[in-house]
């Protein structure tokens, strides 16, 4: 009799098998709209914030810090909540991750190496491209300015003296420092997540046997986090529609002069750029799947990427909507955490272009030399920027320092706008975690096996035809 290879067996099982699965039904768009946590429901919340923001801003001089605050409160409780499962998630999915890629004979070196080889090339290539739009183009549409726009406020001068001390030195100690940890308690309770992560990879890679006792409550604190993230997606257009509504509300549209603009556009230009050209074209030729319909239905990942503005935030969805694509587990657990970490590619594009900005202001016109160090340090400083709001604001004033560009009033600017910007580079970060998960399982070619599918409660019911081979209507 022959005998069936592994692969055969997983084949023929009729858990993929696509005639043995219960025929899909099309579903009307009021019905995907009705769906709890749906992508429809977060859209549409996130276009009615964005409305009513814009309407109040235009029709009244100022609105009150008070409303500001009290609105943004239950967005801001959802963010917490978020945030609250991040670091078991990340904890729970690297030792399971670990432990499968543990078992293979050479798939778990290979997903290694090109997932972080992947991540660093695409923040090369983000960071090559942004520089090359800002000497050429940008850089050209800056205009100096004068007077009080360049003075610097006493409270504003402290703020910029203590981020001054950073040095390039510094940065590249701390992010090294940062992989291990001296307490291991410590790290968890300040949310060091890289140090959280190796020592996760380190755990999991050593806890031998399926039996172990370790392993059983891990995959049990795992199940609790998996039914509290199903409980929060579902929460997910009311805590959006809050925290784009009060930020909405922050926006001063009237301080919007021509700088900061070309810096808005060329910010932004350069993320359409690299999201939906270059990371398409990465996809498409390792793939042969279209990017476009791929990222769409990945969208209630990175439309809550957009609205926290933190890839640690957004982690759960990301894990959710990429097992949904039919990426297997192991890759998914393996990759999006390690994403969240170091893949900034949006960050990438946005530091060289803030700190042109902030040198042609001055007048002050770089060199190539100069555009060389900040290409080396924008990617140095992506990769360590932490996954939380706003962490780059620091850096940037380590790396305009690093080319003699001194720090001058119009950093309060690039403050005071900081917080619309990283939403769309926390947008681009996330959607390059969801392109990265499918491209590593076409490479690698990891699969689930019946032990390692995942269960109905990791990805929506309405999904489980799409991973099965069975598109949704």
């Amino acid at each position: 009799m022959e005998e069936k290879t592994p692969r055969d067996v997983k084949q023929s099982s009729p858990h993929n098998d696509p005639a043995t699965l219960s025929p899909q039904t099309t579903r009307t768009l009021w019905q995907h709209i009705k769906e709890p946590g749906s992508v429809w429901q977060i859209i549409i919340a996130a276009i009615l914030a964005i409305a009513i923001g814009m309407i109040v801003n235009t029709t009244v001089d100022k609105v009150p810090d008070a409303a500001i605050a009290i609105t943004g409160i239950p967005g801001t409780l959802w963010l917490r909540a978020l945030q609250a499962v991040v670091l078991p998630m990340i904890v729970t999915a690297m030792i399971l991750a670990v432990q499968r890629l543990r078992d293979m004979s050479k798939g778990g070196a290979v997903l290694a190496r090109w997932t972080i080889g992947y991540y660093v090339l695409t923040t090369l290539i983000a960071v090559f491209h942004s520089c090359i739009l800002v000497g050429l183009v940008w850089s050209k549409l800056m205009v100096p300015v004068t007077g009080d726009a360049l003075l610097v406020s006493e409270k504003d001068k402290e703020t910029i003296d203590e981020r001054k001390a950073v040095t390039i030195h510094e940065v590249v100690v701390d992010m090294f420092e940062s992989l291990i940890p001296n307490n291991i308690v410590n790290a968890l309770a300040t949310n060091s997540l890289l140090s959280v992560l190796v020592t996760s990879v380190a755990v999991g890679y050593l806890i031998r046997g399926p039996d172990s006792s370790i392993l059983r409550a891990v995959k049990e604190i795992e199940r609790i986090i998996t039914i509290i993230i199903t409980t929060l997606i579902y929460l997910a257009p009311f805590g959006v529609f809050h925290l784009i509504l009060a930020n909405i509300m922050r926006l001063d549209i009237s301080t919007i002069g021509r700088n900061l603009g070309i810096l808005i556009g060329g910010t932004l230009a350069g993320m359409v750029l690299h999201l939906f050209i270059i990371l398409p074209i990465i996809f498409f030729a390792i793939t042969r799947r279209n990017p476009y319909v791929y990222w769409v239905k990945c969208s209630p990942a990175w439309i809550t990427a957009w609205g926290t503005a933190s890839s640690a935030a957004t982690l759960p969805v990301t894990m959710r909507v990429t097992l949904a694509r039919g990426v297997p587990v192991t890759i998914a657990k393996f990759a999006n955490p390690l994403g969240c970490l170091i893949n900034m590619d949006g960050t990438a594009i946005y530091f060289p272009i803030v700190v042109i900005f902030l040198a042609a202001t001055q007048g002050i016109t770089p060199n190539a030399a100069d555009y060389i160090v900040i290409c080396l340090l924008s990617t140095l400083a992506s990769i360590g920027t932490t996954p939380i709001p706003s962490s780059s604001l620091v850096l940037v004033v380590m790396i305009a320092g690093s080319i003699n560009v001194p720090i001058t009033g119009m950093y309060a600017v690039v403050v005071a706008i900081d917080w619309f910007l990283d939403r769309f580079r926390t947008a681009v970060n996330v959607s390059g975690d969801l392109f990265a998960a499918a491209i590593m399982h076409k490479i690698t070619g990891i699969t689930d096996d019946d032990n390692t599918a995942p269960t109905a409660v990791d990805v929506r019911e309405g999904d489980v035809g799409e991973r099965n081979g069975v598109e949704r209507v």
